[in-house]
């Protein structure tokens, strides 16, 4: 158990959170979440004891010992994948060899009924009960299961470290630290490096976990499934509810909807009571009750009504340009490394205004296909056709060490911008949340959300009739995933995305590309067609293979199921519309706004319209309409992304 009281953390005098106070249970699950520079991490690496609070304390029950995994670690060394785990039973290690060293002794030792000998054989039952509760006799069996479970195969074991990537090598970092058996876990975006199979077993394997768990992640499906209490950090303060996530949002819009009508209606009796104290303040026959409402208001504690944190990106992606139908066209393409054959022979088209997911292992090819298509990588064969006029919209994975960490955020957006949309820079960084004073901050000291969302903003330079994104929501907290999703919705040019956050994928693309030993297997659905097909089960997810389908679904099923899903999209596909409308009122008011406003700038040349007040007021009503626009294009956007998430 830890207690955490009055804990305060502030950079440069400002106030990550202030007199924090909560309790973890022995058998807690806490999902940590936030926007991004809320002080998630902040407060993992506080727990973890990486960093010194300002104020507060920290206790934590004797004995326990503490995993931890960071976002990201430097990680150096040439050992295989199996030494580097072997390093998680140091502890039994030592204990084995503390029994072996005692167990030599008591040989030497012939007074069978010494102090000495009785304390020896006392200490050697100790330590083989804890060699014991530290899995002494599975060592070799759990180190399988967990690597396999989280991607490796037997064959990698024997692998040097230094041939995988930082992913690949981060999820041997969890491996490690699953191992221990500690009975403290913190996980910093456990599910970044790892891929929809992995994603699942890792939640059967947390679920079965027996000690305290602090979670961070931006994945709803993986903390629903895990975190059975939410803790948000939000303003300086935290909010503690005994639920999931997705209960946390609802009882919290819930909460701070109840406590609204209680302050309105405390500031009406407020209202009440201080009207007649000023009416009867000066009136001898009603001081008593005057001064009886004085002490009442004296009183009265004043209902507060929780802040919220209402900042949100603003954005939708400029309309496709015409292109031919068929954007990409594959006729046995390959690629190799060596004798590697990462992609063997696989065939596929991608229409216009089609989405597409790529799902699949990592390893798989995902990402080298991708960079196919956008260009960085030739094929070794096979034939590869892009349709005429396609212009390609590209979000990669690797996309922090393409940004140059010197420039500021502004001259990132203003070196590539060109024509017309050097005038809206500043518009686009304020509509990713970038304040004046972010924009001249330079990229090195960004965190990974706020690099995501710059790239994100390079993205609307200019019109796009492709959108390739390789892992685009890894570091968006949830409400700028939501906001991303929603612009895809509503974008009409083709979309193939790379993601393993079901979430996120869950009714935004209508074809599934699965990747498996070199070929492409397709899927007419979305990702929860997807897996649904694939019927994965905890038992198949720890081979990392599918389970078998046992029965067909009825018939019947599928045919209602798929009437509601057509329902459901003949829905969306009218809200689409109505807000691809009410984007382009809002682009008309704002091009009105602009121009009335370079008017109105102009005093010699206007001042006769400006005299009459007729520009001034074409100006309020422009705003007015644009305002109304906005306001409307927000509501059916959040009933869109709704429906999506049914």
């Amino acid at each position: 158990m830890i207690h955490i009281s009055n804990l305060s953390v502030h950079f440069t005098g400002i106030y990550l959170f202030e007199n924090v106070s909560f309790v973890i249970g022995d058998n807690d699950k806490i999902g940590l979440v936030g926007k991004n520079g809320a002080g998630k991490t902040t407060l993992l690496n506080v727990l973890a004891r990486q960093i010194e609070p300002q104020s507060g304390s920290i206790v934590y029950t004797a004995g326990y010992k503490l995993g931890y995994l960071p976002q990201e670690m430097p990680l150096k060394g040439t050992r295989t994948i199996w030494e580097e785990v072997m390093d998680a039973f140091v502890e039994l290690r030592a204990i084995e060899q503390e029994i072996a060293r005692l167990t030599a002794q008591i040989a030497e030792n012939t007074d069978y009924e010494s102090e000495a000998y009785i304390q020896t054989l006392g200490k050697i039952e100790d330590l083989n009960q804890q060699a014991m509760y530290l899995g002494a006799s599975n060592v070799t069996s759990e180190s399988e299961r967990v690597l396999m479970g989280l991607g490796f195969s037997r064959s990698d074991f024997t692998r040097s470290i230094t041939e995988f990537s930082s992913g690949w090598q981060m999820r041997v970092e969890l491996a490690k630290i699953l191992l221990r058996k500690t009975e403290i876990l913190l996980l910093d975006e456990p599910t970044n490096h790892l891929d929809i199979e992995s994603i699942q077993w890792l939640e059967n394997f947390l679920q079965s976990y027996g000690g305290s768990l602090v979670l961070v992640s931006h994945d709803r499906a993986f903390l629903d499934n895990v975190c059975k209490r939410t803790i948000e950090i939000t303003l300086g303060h935290i909010e503690d509810y005994n639920c999931n996530y997705s209960a946390y949002v609802a009882r919290r819009a819930e909460r701070i909807e109840h406590q609204k009508q209680v302050y309105d209606n405390q500031q009406k009796e407020i209202a009440e009571i201080e009207n007649f104290i000023e009416r009867f303040r000066y009136k001898a026959t009603k001081a008593k009750q005057v001064q009886s409402r004085v002490k009442l208001l004296e009183k009265m504690d004043v209902v507060q009504v929780d802040e919220t944190d209402t900042s949100k990106i603003r954005f939708f992606f400029p309309p496709a340009p015409k292109c031919d139908k068929v954007v990409f066209e594959a006729i046995g393409l390959q690629k190799a490394y060596g004798t590697h054959k990462v992609l063997n022979g696989i065939d596929f088209a991608i229409l216009r205004g089609e989405k597409v997911a790529f799902v699949g292992r990592n390893g798989e090819g995902k990402t080298t296909l991708v960079r196919i298509l956008q260009g960085e990588l030739p094929p070794t064969g096979g034939i590869l056709n892009m349709g005429s006029m396609v212009k390609i919209g590209y979000f990669a994975q690797n996309h922090n060490q393409l940004l140059d960490l010197n420039k500021t955020v502004f001259q990132t957006i203003d070196d590539v911008a060109a024509g017309d949309m050097r005038t809206k820079v500043r518009s686009i960084l304020g509509s990713f949340l970038f304040n004046n004073e972010d924009i001249e901050k330079q990229v090195s000291v960004l965190s990974g959300g706020e690099k995501s969302r710059l790239v994100l903003a390079k993205l609307l330079l200019e019109p796009y009739n492709v959108l390739i994104l390789d892992e685009p929501t890894n570091h968006l907290d949830m409400q700028s995933k939501d906001i991303l999703k929603n612009a895809l919705l509503r974008y009409d040019g083709a979309l193939i995305i790379v993601s393993h956050d079901r979430d996120f994928l869950s009714g935004l693309t209508d074809k599934v590309y699965e990747f498996n030993n070199g070929k492409l297997k397709e899927y007419l659905g979305d990702i929860q067609y997807y897996l649904d097909k694939k019927q994965w089960s905890p038992s198949a997810a720890a081979g990392n293979m599918p389970a078998p389908v046992n029965a067909a679904p009825e018939k019947t099923q599928v045919k209602i199921s798929w009437e509601e899903q057509k329902q459901k999209d003949s829905k969306i596909r009218k809200l689409a519309k109505k807000i691809e409308e009410l984007e382009l009122t809002i682009a008309d008011k704002e091009e009105t706004i602009k121009q009335v406003s370079a008017k109105l700038s102009n005093h010699e040349q206007y001042a006769r319209e400006i005299a009459s007040g007729t520009l001034y007021q074409d100006y309020q009503t422009a705003q007015q309409q644009l305002d109304a626009a906005m306001a409307e294009w927000e509501q059916l956007s959040e009933q869109m992304m709704a429906l999506s998430r049914e």
